[in-house]
């Protein structure tokens, strides 16, 4: 992936990629960066310059292929070949992420959960085994799993991103309100409460 595209214009390409899924699935041929920009209310040239490094050609008035552009953005992505993650957190938060089909959609296959409370752990959610935590640095290496998804509560998450980091992990998606910071790990956060605050904010327009 070209580490220079820019971070907007990366959170959009999964926008696109659900639009063109629609498309495809409806039979059609060709996508103009008109039609995505109107679908999201953008401007055609801003669609444009997002789809550029994904160097799929286009042609003149007649827009890209919807199917090569699809491709093109699920390989750009890294979303071609499904890797495995761990979930740390088997609580209400975790329990319903391990249920999302979604995931396996977008790349990410959840194959393991991780907790500390004893009646979780031996049991299963949603099919996936729940592991204690110290289990999981063997897991991680027999398995070569470098991403985990974050779901603890608000006191346990830096505690767990350690755990998580020392069992050799590379990148975490934090599910929690705790910034955190480790060396040698991408962490993309999912700030709900700052989505909810635009949600209520539109609510009372």
């Amino acid at each position: 992936m070209n580490p220079g595209i820019p971070i907007p214009s990366l959170r959009r390409l999964p926008l696109y990629l659900r639009y063109l899924r629609a498309m495809a699935e409806q039979g059609q041929a060709m996508v103009t960066c008109t039609a995505i920009a109107a679908e999201f209310n953008l401007d055609p040239t801003q669609v444009r310059k997002d789809l550029e490094p994904i160097e799929i050609p286009g042609l003149r008035k007649v827009g890209y292929p919807v199917r090569d552009l699809l491709r093109g953005i699920e390989i750009f992505l890294g979303w071609h070949n499904v890797t495995d993650a761990f979930l740390v957190g088997a609580g209400h938060l975790g329990s319903a992420l391990l249920g999302y089909r979604g995931f396996v959609l977008n790349g990410i296959h959840l194959v393991a959960a991780f907790d500390t409370d004893p009646a979780r752990i031996g049991t299963h959610i949603q099919g996936r085994p729940v592991f204690p935590m110290t289990k999981m640095a063997e897991l991680a290496a027999r398995m070569h799993v470098r991403l985990g998804v974050l779901t603890v509560s608000e006191e346990a998450a830096r505690p767990a991103a350690e755990v998580m980091r020392a069992a050799g992990l590379t990148a975490i998606w934090n599910f929690t309100p705790v910034k955190l910071a480790l060396d040698d790990v991408v962490i993309e956060a999912v700030d709900l409460a700052a989505s909810f605050a635009v949600l209520s904010h539109r609510l009372t327009e």
